[in-house]
Parts: C-alpha cells; structure tokens; sequence
C-alpha cells in the first residue's frame, strides 16, 4: 500500500457517484421540524442532503464492528476501545457504536467512575490557558482510535473543565443533484371498521410520501492537516489513513442500504478529487496492511486495548 502521494498534502478529496439498487427514487435524511434538507445554488441548481456528516461518521464506525463476536471486525483487531458491560457483566455498548464516542453517558455517567477519573488523572490541564490538543490525541489514540477520525467533545466539567473538543479529520456526507420531488401516497385500510378512532390504530387512514430523484454523489475528506498536527509517530499516522480507506471502502461495499426506500450502489468507481496523483489502494491491499500497522502501533494504545467500563445507573 503506497501512500507517498499524500505526503505533505493537507487534504485526501475521493467521491463515489451512487444510484438506487432499483427503481430511481430515495428516500433522504430528515430533521425534526424541517424534513428533507433541500438547497439551491447560486446558479439555480436544485440540491439536497442525502445523509448528512453526523450520520456518515456513525456508519463509518458501524462497518468496522462484528455485532456477533462483540470485536472489531478481523483486520482491525487489536485496536483500542471503550467496553461497556451491564451490571450482570453482558455487552451493552462500547465506543465505536456510541454515537458521541467517548462522551457516551454509559463511559461517563455510570456509578463506575474508574475511567472517568483515568482520564481526569491524564487529561489534567490548569484552569487558564489553551486546551493541549496533542495532549488530547495521545489519550485517545491510547483508549479509542476512532475519536480521532470521528472527533468528540468530552463535554463533562470534572475532565479539563469540559473543553477538551476535537474536530472530525474525516468527514463525508452525500448528496444529490439536479433534484426533483416524487409525492405519493397510499392508505392503511381497516375493512373491518373504515371509520373507527384512527387515534386508537382504527378506521382507514390516508398517508403522503415524499420521496426523490436526482444525481447521487458521496463524498469524503481527510484532513491530512490536522492527523500531523496531532504530533503522533508516523507509524500510527499511516495507521490512521488505512483505518480512514478501510471505512470508506467497507461503507460503499456494504453500508449503503441507509433506510427501507433508500438501498444504493455504487454508479462508477471510487475517484480521487485531490491529490491527483494518488492512487487508491483496493480493499484487500487495504486489508492487506492493516494488521501490521496496528502492530507497529501498539505500544501507543492502553495494554490490553480494550478497556472495560461497568454501567451502573
């Protein structure tokens, strides 16, 4: 896996072109209070948010984790983590699947406070003065290597005054292009009583559905910038970029089904934005390099690299 090209560029730009698995309509990402996120550009092309950022990074987390074996999936094996176990000891959570991370409130604000006092202890900063950000790094890649691709905010008073904030170093999201609106609809049919309390599950009920079609593209930044100002060695710098083109292969190759009306696939090949000179290594050269990596970056993790917290509520 030959990752010279990136040297000394601040950004790894690739976009993948999508389309449904069938039919031409998707359903997007909505929110509370504003449904789809529809925009139009400056020249008066119709765009919309298909997945949006904060989504993106829970999905590439989720391709990275065997639910079955409660691990990471086998060629990231050996990475460092946060367990969260219940009060009988079974698996409740970790921090990969959380979606805040290490600010997960079953790591932060169970009655087992041993890793929040390992971090107060290795976090302490004084009251005044800039947050350490290489100080920051080191933890996290010690205790959970995604937060370092992902971000998070340790939002809790009692761990540096609750500033320690790190930024996304990959980020991705998808839209869609020259968009159009397909409105349908449908009833649910009670034959037995079509005009019963509707409040109550009875009586014929009518439904609208919005759904779209338009150009699909995914796309994905990493801040090559900020993984060197993180002031790591080397080895787990390149740790980082493989573990970033892991996630990105594995959530085009199997996390694309991102709800019931919104199952895509791949429209073209993975292609580099910028730097044009690289050249993307497949998955399996990907897969290939990845465990020696996290071997040769192992002294920097917690020994062992799973840390285990007990929720207690």
């Amino acid at each position: 896996m030959n990752l010279a090209a990136l040297n000394n560029e601040p950004r790894l730009v690739l976009e993948a072109k999508l389309k449904p698995i069938a039919g031409t309509r998707f359903q997007p990402t909505g929110f509370p209070d504003l449904g789809p996120a529809q925009y139009r550009l400056p020249d008066g092309t119709e765009m919309l948010l298909v997945e949006s950022a904060q989504s993106m990074a829970n999905r590439l987390e989720a391709v990275c984790w065997d639910t079955r074996t409660n691990d990471w999936v086998a060629p990231l094996r050996g990475l460092p983590c946060v367990l969260v176990i219940d009060k009988d000891g079974k698996p409740l959570t970790n921090s990969v699947l959380e979606a805040h991370r290490l600010n997960s409130p079953y790591i932060l604000e169970s009655r087992d406070k041993s890793f929040v006092e390992t971090l107060k202890k290795e976090l302490a900063i004084g009251d005044f003065g800039p947050v350490d950000l290489t100080l920051l790094a080191r933890v996290l890649l010690k205790y959970d290597i995604n937060s370092l691709l992902h971000g998070v905010f340790l939002a809790k008073s009692e761990i540096a005054g609750g500033r320690m904030r790190l930024p996304r170093a990959l980020t991705a999201f998808i839209e869609a292009k020259n968009v159009t609106t397909a409105a349908s609809g449908g009833v649910k049919n009670d034959p037995v009583n079509p005009s019963g309390d509707a409040t109550k599950g009875f009586g014929n009920v009518p439904f609208h559905r919005e759904e779209f079609c338009g150009d699909l593209t995914a796309s994905f930044i990493l801040d090559l910038a900020l993984i060197r100002g993180f002031r790591l060695d080397e080895s787990v710098e390149t740790l980082l970029v493989a573990l970033a083109l892991y996630k990105i292969h594995r959530f085009l190759r199997d996390g694309l089904r991102l709800r019931s009306a919104c199952d895509l696939e791949l429209d073209g090949p993975l292609t580099v934005k910028r730097p044009a000179a690289f050249r993307i290594p497949s998955l399996a050269e990907v897969e290939s390099a990845l465990p020696g990596l996290v071997e040769k970056a192992r002294p920097f993790f917690a020994n062992p690299p799973k840390t285990t917290v007990q929720f207690l509520a």
